[in-house]
């Protein structure tokens, strides 16, 4: 039988994480060590390690910590008919795996629609509408959107979208584009997220959002406040729009800068 274990260091640095936020999934029962030390150090056993690969695998999908608890315990729980031990993990994670194998998939249609598009450019040849957009899908979140804030949000949005022309479109795209330079620009130079200029940029970020059909901003009676602010949170919880907001440090910095500043417009002005 395999006894081999892991420090809480070793762990953290193979799996790109602090031992800090390790000891935050302990505390909070997410992620126990399979022992404790007599120097008080935790270690890990290859049971550990699968959950948490799994854990990190459900974080990237954007799951919340409480998501992620539900998740693993349906996934073990019997009345599930899903099983419990090492067949049961292997499902779930057989799962995941499906699931990257078909973003592998979209990000290669996209890796090679951009690389056609370069080696056009270079040979002054013709580019091709058809070629350009393989694995750029802006459907990709309507469930999630329709789960959110109704189907009604999503077919608003998707007609608006839809009824743009290219160069409205291009318009859009660079002023989303500016937004986040600036953004991180503010972040990186330490702004403060009550100051001015943070204040302003919170400004841009809500009109931003108003300026959108079928979002809760731009509905008439709507909790525009709870939905700035909770979106602020989102940020902070989901990679995918946090990675909007990235800082040249990483980590979440730049979208809690994002954050804090858009709940403290919300608060003052909505």
């Amino acid at each position: 039988m395999d006894t081999q274990d892991w420090s809480i260091q070793e762990i953290a640095r193979h799996a790109g994480t602090t031992s800090r936020t390790l000891r935050h999934y302990d505390d909070i029962g997410l992620l126990t060590p399979s022992r404790i030390a007599h120097n008080g150090y935790r270690h890990y056993d290859q049971s550990a390690l699968v959950r948490l690969q799994r854990i990190l695998l459900l974080r990237d999908l954007g799951l919340g910590l409480p998501q992620i608890a539900e998740a693993l315990e349906a996934s073990t729980d019997p009345s599930t008919g899903s099983g419990t031990g090492a067949a049961a993990e292997a499902s779930a994670l057989e799962t995941h795996l499906a699931y990257l194998r078909e973003e592998q998939k979209r990000l290669a249609r996209q890796i090679a629609s951009v690389e056609t598009t370069i080696s056009t450019l270079k040979e002054g040849g013709p580019l091709m509408a058809e070629n350009m957009f393989d694995g750029f899908d802006h459907t990709q979140y309507k469930d999630e959107v329709e789960d959110r804030w109704g189907k009604k949000a999503y077919a608003d949005s998707d007609r608006w979208w839809r009824g743009l022309s290219k160069s409205e479109r291009a318009e859009w795209q660079q002023l989303v584009s500016d937004l986040g330079r600036d953004w991180i620009a503010a972040a990186e130079s330490g702004a403060d997220p009550a100051s001015d200029e943070a204040q302003l940029l919170a400004q841009r970020h809500v009109e931003w959002l108003t300026s959108v059909p079928g979002t809760p901003a731009s509905a008439s009676g709507s909790d525009v406040k709870g939905y700035v602010t909770g979106l602020g949170e989102m940020y902070v919880a989901d990679p995918r729009f946090g990675a909007n907001y990235a800082t040249a440090d990483g980590g979440t910095r730049g979208a809690e800068f994002v954050r804090d500043a858009l709940r403290i417009y919300a608060e003052a002005n909505l």
